[in-house]
């Protein structure tokens, strides 16, 4: 037998048993799909990735990484939706339901990946008490606008809604570096080449990463807050190809930072935000890397990233297009496991 064949059926066998293992963690009813991890660099981590946005796919691509992240580096991880609350659907323009949030209390890493959301008090205390923790964050896209109150405004959480002036440009700004401004690059006919920032080539979270790309546009931003290092610059392509030329007349903006939060407790939290997140960015394996790194940095595992991560695809990987309303109906949580 030679040996393509034999790391075929020996990647089949693997993935079946981790199937059997993820079919126990993931019951019809439950509102959230857990992935036990195992053996490798994350054994006895637990990550919990949050999604709810309408538009780019998180509720496809948040699970896919999560099956990475367990299956090739062994940190269990949580994925929690938003939840129709009739029909105990996956729902993302359901705004004001994701049941679960309390697995944050036992995390070591909050991935969120949320926009516009309205949560009840007793759901948003957790995102809140996790992030005053100090325990880290990895954000993507649309995170830097995740809540946007508009029927509650007297929760005292409403000032972390992205328009807020008393918590300057809310959640997004204050905790992750920037909020939403607008798109840069044209949406859907633009597209985004990373560059690594200068000075950032030796940096932990872009070690071994190759070429990124992605179906993104690239979004605008004022000034990045806070201690905020860039470490990948977005180019806009004039094209949706990673062979698409770049547009020359606008110049290369962070689309990728690092910096540090200090919520209540008094304690310096690692963050990661990156704007990439199109459900079609995680098609490319140098996106995938970058963010596989981040997690391992975020949880001050730098000397655990290899020279390069492994971040092959677990199982088919087919999101639907990007847009609202255009997520696939009818499915469970747990649809999102196999």
């Amino acid at each position: 037998m030679d040996q393509n064949k034999r790391a075929r059926i020996l990647g089949t066998m693997l993935l079946a048993a981790w199937s059997c293992l993820w079919s126990v963690s993931a019951k019809a009813d439950d509102p959230w799909i857990v992935f036990p991890g195992g053996e490798g660099p994350g054994q006895g981590k637990h990550i919990v990735l949050v999604t709810g946005d309408e538009e780019y796919r998180s509720e496809e691509s948040m699970p896919q990484l999560a099956k990475i992240l367990a299956l090739s580096h062994g940190f269990k991880c949580t994925v929690l939706f938003a939840i129709n609350k009739q029909t105990g659907e996956v729902d993302p323009q359901t705004n004001d339901n994701i049941p679960g949030l309390q697995a944050l209390q036992s995390a070591d890493l909050m991935v969120l990946f949320l926009r516009w959301r309205e949560l009840p008090d007793e759901q948003m205390k957790h995102i809140i008490d996790y992030t005053d923790s100090g325990r880290p964050i990895v954000a993507l896209r649309t995170a830097t606008h995740p809540f946007r109150y508009v029927k509650h405004l007297d929760s005292p959480y409403a000032k972390y809604s992205f328009k807020d002036k008393t918590f300057e440009g809310g959640y997004g700004r204050q905790v992750l570096g920037e909020t939403w401004i607008s798109h840069y690059g044209l949406h859907q006919r633009e597209s985004t080449r990373g560059i690594i920032a200068p000075g950032m080539q030796r940096h932990p979270i872009v070690r071994g990463i190759g070429e990124i790309w992605g179906p993104s546009d690239v979004y605008a931003i004022t000034t990045l807050c806070g201690d905020c290092q860039p470490l990948v610059l977005g180019q806009v392509l004039s094209g949706m190809e990673p062979s698409s030329e770049p547009n020359l007349a606008k110049q290369p903006v962070p689309i990728a930072w690092t910096k540090s939060y200090t919520g209540a407790q008094g304690k310096a939290a690692r963050i990661f935000t990156t704007t990439m997140g199109h459900g079609g960015d995680l098609q490319n394996e140098g996106f995938r890397r970058l963010l596989v790194n981040a997690c391992y940095w975020a949880m001050g595992m730098d000397d655990k990233i290899p020279a390069k991560s492994k971040v092959d695809l677990v199982g088919p990987y087919d999101p639907n297009p990007i847009g609202t309303a255009k997520h696939k109906k009818g499915l469970k949580p747990a649809d999102f496991a196999h």
